[in-house]
């Protein structure tokens, strides 16, 4: 059995578009806030890397000898906080308020709130 042209280029479109589907899903259940417990933590750490940027920012803070990965906002929502790059740099003492993963293990949460020297920040405002 042959197949036209037509059908061979329809066939292979869907495929691209399932391997295109398939690859993306990961991706897009990680943003937003559905992967995260609902409920807000507080964690006091130092910074010790920073990776700032879109989609968006993510810290790697030592907090009581147990590393975790910290989620920021975007830059914009990091500059309409007050945030400056300087102030999530390494060695930078700081407490976040926010979400942690649904699996605690993962030591990964998103911040809401980031306290650095007595000065709040709030990345979501009215958010609680």
């Amino acid at each position: 059995m042959s197949l036209s042209t037509t059908t061979r280029r329809a066939l292979t479109a869907a495929l691209c578009l399932g391997v295109a589907a398939t690859l993306a899903i990961p991706a897009l259940a990680h943003h937003g806030w559905r992967w995260t417990t609902g409920k807000n933590i507080e964690l006091t750490g130092v910074i010790r890397e920073a990776r700032l940027g879109n989609p968006h920012g993510v810290l790697t803070v030592d907090a009581e000898g147990e590393s975790w990965q910290v989620e920021v906002g975007q830059p914009w929502r990091n500059e309409r906080a007050g945030l400056k790059d300087a102030d999530l740099a390494p060695g930078v003492e700081a407490t976040f308020i926010g979400e942690p993963s649904a699996n605690i293990e993962d030591r990964l949460m998103k911040a809401e709130r980031i306290s650095i020297s007595g000065r709040s920040y709030d990345l979501y405002p009215g958010r609680d």
